[in-house]
């Protein structure tokens, strides 16, 4: 006969299904508490930062602000924080927290300046633009990468797409470095360039996915090393995580080589995605060498098949991207009709040179800005005399 206590040590080992529920249910409520907590705390600490470079940025525009007299007063401040609360409060610290103010205040003031149609500002405008604060979603070391931004419309993307697919700081820094923003830019018109610094990257059309370069320089391969595109393909799997950084929001990875057969012939689509966003499959081509009308005609023909046999009612139709060395837009353009759903993106394996991307950018918007011109110029203009000479008729035969 066994022990009470045997029975006992035994039911205690046998897992209860109710108690693990409420386990579960616990355990997640604590976890998302902490989680909360650890977010509120990240916040707090920008919020007091934003404060204290407020208080030192006016306490040296008091003093009729000298840079000798302004460094000094840092220095000695920062020797009492450290004193009374320990590291953190460096004087290179305090000097990023005042540098800090000044970027994201100068944002308050412009669009109240905006609001107000230029006026000038009045002794309660100005206190009401001290008390206004930004609003901040991010960690004190993501705003620490922000701050190297320049661009205040490239800043406010990053700050957005950070918050919206919460980048962790590693992320943030490599789309800054890879100067996502400016790629983006070089894909899209002028109105959805201003679209991307109010509300980041939005998905609603194919071509919103694509960007030019694509930059993977995470590979680790060299540029000017011989490489197949098997290795290519290969590399790129080994860093999936990455690449689905690099491709953007609402990619979902399925196969690679994945094989179909059309008139018993055999044909692999090198890297198989599916955009939960679009709600369409994104068929990837890789090209170790420049592009030519057959690769494209290819494309052509992976994207009909999958669209004929893959796509669901439901879905929208398939989207074909060829990643290729060297492109020529003529030849992209003369030999896939006007409404093809493909598209060819160059791919760099190092870091892109900011200061070029940021000068074709602009380039571009000037581009856009004289043919709006050019449109306004051209359009027809009615003649004030004829206007005049139309209104007095009216008048005289309305007299009659």
């Amino acid at each position: 006969m066994a022990k009470k206590t045997d029975v006992v040590k035994k039911a205690n080992r046998q897992p209860v299904t109710a108690e693990m529920g409420l386990f579960d249910k616990v355990a997640k409520l604590i976890e998302e508490a902490r989680s909360h907590v650890s977010k509120a705390i990240n916040v707090a600490e920008v919020y007091t930062k934003y404060r204290i470079g407020q208080y030192i940025v006016e306490d040296e525009q008091k003093g009729k602000y000298r840079a000798q007299y302004g460094k000094q007063v840092l220095l000695d401040l920062s020797n009492r924080l450290t004193e009374r609360y320990g590291d953190g409060w460096s004087y290179p610290n305090l000097r990023k927290i005042r540098q800090f103010y000044l970027t994201y205040s100068n944002l308050i003031i412009s669009d109240y300046q905006i609001q107000n149609d230029n006026q000038r500002l009045s002794n309660q405008d100005s206190e009401n633009i001290r008390i206004q604060e930004p609003h901040f979603v991010l960690s004190w070391t993501h705003y620490l990468v922000l701050m190297q931004v320049k661009n205040p419309d490239a800043r406010s993307f990053y700050e957005i797409e950070c918050s919206q697919q919460q980048w962790s700081v590693r992320q943030l820094s490599r789309q800054v470095g890879s100067s996502l923003y400016e790629r983006l830019a070089l894909s899209r018109n002028k109105k959805a360039v201003m679209r991307l610094a109010k509300e980041g990257q939005t998905i609603e059309k194919p071509s919103d996915i694509i960007k030019n370069p694509v930059t993977l320089e995470f590979l680790g391969l060299k540029p000017d090393s011989t490489y197949s595109e098997t290795k290519l393909e290969s590399a790129i799997i080994s860093k999936m995580q990455q690449f689905l950084l690099e491709l953007g929001k609402g990619f979902l990875f399925e196969a690679r080589q994945k094989r179909f057969t059309f008139d018993e012939d055999n044909y692999y689509v090198d890297l198989v995605f599916y955009n939960r966003l679009l709600q369409c499959y994104v068929l990837i081509d890789l090209k170790t060498d420049k592009l030519t009308h057959q690769d494209l005609g290819q494309m052509q023909m992976y994207v009909n098949y999958y669209d004929r046999n893959v796509k669901k009612d439901f879905e929208k139709p398939t989207i074909g991207i060829l990643l290729c060395e060297r492109k020529n837009d003529a030849l992209v353009k003369l030999t896939l009709p006007k409404e093809a759903n493909i598209y060819a993106s160059e791919y760099e394996l190092y870091l892109p040179d900011k200061n070029i991307l940021q000068a074709k950018v602009k380039e571009w918007i000037n581009e856009f800005d004289d043919e709006e011109k050019k449109q306004n110029s051209s359009a027809p203009q009615t003649n004030s005399k004829s206007k005049k000479s139309v209104v007095k008729a009216k008048t005289m035969r309305s007299k009659k």
